[in-house]
């Protein structure tokens, strides 16, 4: 213990004669937590809080385009700005001043209400009502019309999907509605309602409670676990480089002058990286819970998960030095260290659903994302903060970042056995 403990001492004084650094490991990672955060709040809050501005050309005037223009604005999620012409408008959409442009086409309320009859009259010649022939002339003289959407190139396709979506659904409710309306005339009964055209089926979301408050997840939750372990695990960087440093000073071979195992050497500095993780994560959260507030991001919500949140950084501090430790065992230079560190770093947290979500990546990237320890953590930390998980929820997750810390350290070990063998 004695000798464990000396080991740790004297990566603590290796960490203080480097003040920037220590600095830079610590206040880069907040820095980072906060922008995060603060660009990708507004994806979380509701669609009433942000107006996208998009111009419509309105070469009907009747009542189908006064339906879509209503229908735009009771959805809260656009600012409609009258254009005149279509060209007008496709330009200032395709140079980028505009996301989106609606065209609605001449006469198309006419068109419909004409296309609604015909099909009615067809319908109602089937009881003997009507004369046929004259309805299939019309019906055969009724153009298909088209309202054009133009897009800005760089528009995402999740947006273009979700606004042809909602006016695929108006479109429809508008048809829906002129064959109630139609039919009524054709029956007699304009002043009586008859039809019932409100939707039968709705959906509803169901969101988790707790009492008789609804918890709606937010970007805090989301970036704060995600960017702590992302800060965690570049623990390796600065662990392997100091690793190399003691090979390249001779540091590393007075140590083996003495009688300390290098399983003594790597303990130590276990030790003393995983309380630096430790400190990082408290941070994390302190800024979470205290800063977000003040600059308009929602607060971090710890009230009795600390135990559970502490559990599982530790252990993915624990597979975060793991990491570290092989890494500076086999790189030679501070050159092969440093960029394979911080890259490897980033590539796991690509994999691990840092930056984006395991459930829109790939077949293949998703079941690759299982090998990658910032994936088991992530799972971890949403089990807590928004799944409501207990320790046995969790017990998979910080068993696999445990096993994946006595993987990479036996490698470590094993290897240095052998190299100092020969």
């Amino acid at each position: 213990m004695h000798k464990l403990l000396a080991s740790a001492y004297k990566e603590v004084l290796l960490l203080t004669r480097d003040l920037g650094g220590i600095a830079i490991l610590f206040i880069m990672p907040l820095l980072l937590l906060i922008t995060i955060t603060l660009i990708q709040d507004s994806s979380f809050k509701t669609i009433n809080d942000t107006k996208i501005p998009i111009l419509l050309v309105d070469k009907d005037g009747g009542s189908v385009s006064e339906s879509i223009h209503e229908g735009l604005m009771s959805s809260n999620s656009f600012e409609i700005i009258m254009s005149a012409s279509e060209e007008d408008a496709k330009q200032k959409v395709f140079s980028g001043n505009y996301q989106l442009a609606i065209i609605i086409p001449e006469d198309l309320s006419k068109a419909l209400q004409k296309k609604v009859n015909s099909n009615v009259e067809g319908i109602l010649a089937k009881f003997g009502l009507e004369e046929e022939e004259t309805i299939a002339k019309t019906a055969s003289e009724t153009d298909k019309k088209e309202v054009r959407l133009y897009f800005d190139p760089a528009t995402q396709l999740a947006f273009k999907s979700s606004v042809k979506n909602g006016i695929d659904k108006m479109i429809s409710k508008i048809e829906t509605q002129s064959i109630y309306k139609a039919f009524q005339e054709q029956l007699g009964e304009e002043d009586e309602v008859i039809f019932e055209t409100e939707s039968f089926i709705a959906f509803r979301e169901m969101s988790q409670t707790e009492g008789d408050t609804i918890v709606i997840p937010n970007s805090t939750q989301h970036n704060v676990p995600a960017w702590t372990l992302f800060a965690i695990f570049f623990i390796i960087v600065p662990l392997s480089i100091n690793m190399v440093k003691e090979k390249t000073q001779g540091t590393f071979v007075r140590l083996r002058t003495n009688p300390v195992s290098y399983t003594t050497v790597l303990g130590g500095k276990t030790l003393v990286y995983v309380a630096v993780c430790l400190i990082q994560f408290a941070l994390m959260l302190l800024l979470g819970v205290f800063l977000f507030p003040l600059i308009g991001l929602p607060k971090l919500d710890v009230s009795g998960k600390l135990p559970l949140l502490f559990i599982i950084a530790t252990f993915a501090g624990l597979a975060a030095v793991g990491l570290g430790l092989l890494l500076g065992t086999i790189a030679k230079t501070q050159e092969q260290s440093a960029p394979f560190g911080a890259t490897l770093v980033v590539i796991l947290a690509a994999l691990g659903g840092v930056w984006v979500p395991v459930f829109v990546m790939p077949k293949f990237m998703q079941l690759l994302s299982n090998i990658s320890p910032m994936n088991w953590g992530l799972n971890g930390f949403y089990d807590v903060f928004l799944r409501n998980g207990n320790l046995t929820d969790i017990l998979p997750e910080i068993a696999l970042l445990f096993m994946f810390f006595i993987f990479t350290s036996v490698i470590s070990i094993v290897y240095n056995e052998k190299k100092n063998a020969v």
